[in-house]
């Protein structure tokens, strides 16, 4: 019988708390400023988006505002840390990393600089703002560079635990969240560690590897595939960099078929952190859920979500797929 760990209790219920997970950003980062007086937080017009705005509040001498000047903040943000501060850059996820790649690469990942990158408005969950401001491809280009570490929490208070861990941790981080409000399917007692993904379902038939808020939509798909008597074991993999092989790979052994899930192109995220890891360990068939080497477009978020298969419901068709391959 498939158990469902380490999750709110109302993970499946209709009136589970749904909070965005920008606001655990926001309320870690309200936390670590008095617990560290290094931290500090820059941001490039975008403070109350990214919900910097509350450590603005807070510590109003510690908050930079750079403007709409993301390449020079990524440079202030290395400049920073090098001076021993704890700096975390924020903006949107198609900023920043997306406009000051080459900056972040070689400002922050070749001097190993103890700068935090924090994407926001990322997916194809921005809904309205379409496909600009729509970073699907942020991971991509994120889990390439050396000496970075690179996490997608899965809801508000993963995200909180993963703004703390990130500046507890020495060297350069980049960490995405969604703006829309998200199910909080995990509490304040979830375990978190940086490099260490978490079953938060065990099953049988397939493995399910999921990041971010779509963490949620893969709960919900094994939820409803136990009626098929079809057993899912759900791997929260919130860290893409470094990847924790191990525990993928002991879940697929089990399995024997992997379905990927991300809010962000199939091509060099989540899906090629799977793909690379059991090519290596333990070739297996996979399918994938994601962006569909497209660009997103203007909608309402769930819209979108339908449109472009990334809902329970395509989910549960890639499980179908995957089982038929094994």
């Amino acid at each position: 019988m498939a158990k469902n760990l380490f999750l709110n209790p109302k993970v499946f219920a209709a009136d589970v708390e749904q909070i965005p997970t920008r606001n655990g950003y926001g309320d870690g980062l309200v936390e670590l400023g008095k617990e560290d007086e290094r931290v500090v937080v820059l941001t490039g017009d975008l403070a109350e988006s990214t919900r910097a705005h509350l450590f603005q509040k807070a510590y109003p001498k510690r908050f930079f505002e750079c403007g709409v000047a993301e390449q020079n903040m990524m440079g202030v943000a290395a400049g920073l840390a090098l001076s021993g501060k704890i700096p975390f850059v924020s903006s949107y996820a198609v900023f920043v990393p997306g406009r000051n790649w080459d900056q972040f690469r070689v400002s922050v990942c070749y001097t190993k600089a103890n700068v935090k990158v924090a994407g926001a408005h990322a997916g194809i969950s921005v809904g309205p703002d379409g496909a600009t401001h729509q970073a699907l491809e942020d991971l991509a280009i994120t889990r390439v560079l050396p000496n970075l570490t690179v996490v997608v929490p899965c809801d508000y208070q993963e995200t909180k635990k993963a703004t703390k861990a990130l500046a507890n941790m020495k060297g350069p981080a980049y960490f995405r969240f969604a703006r829309e409000k998200t199910p909080v399917i995990t509490t304040e007692k979830t375990p978190f560690k940086l490099g260490e993904a978490i079953v938060m379902r065990e099953g049988k038939d397939v493995t399910i590897a999921a990041c971010g808020p779509l963490v949620h939509q893969a709960l919900v798909a094994a939820e409803m595939l136990k009626k098929q008597k079809i057993s899912c074991e759900v791997v929260n993999c919130h860290t893409l960099k470094p990847f924790d092989e191990a525990t993928l790979v002991k879940s697929v052994k089990k399995t024997n078929a992997c379905v990927t899930v991300e809010e962000h192109q199939i091509i060099g995220g989540l899906a090629g952190a799977v793909s690379e890891t059991l090519g290596r360990n333990f070739p297996a068939p996979i399918e994938n859920v994601g962006m569909p080497n497209s660009f997103g477009e203007s909608g309402e978020p769930n819209e979108l979500l339908e449109k472009y298969g990334m809902t329970a419901k395509h989910i549960m068709k890639a499980v179908q797929k995957v089982l038929k391959r094994k």
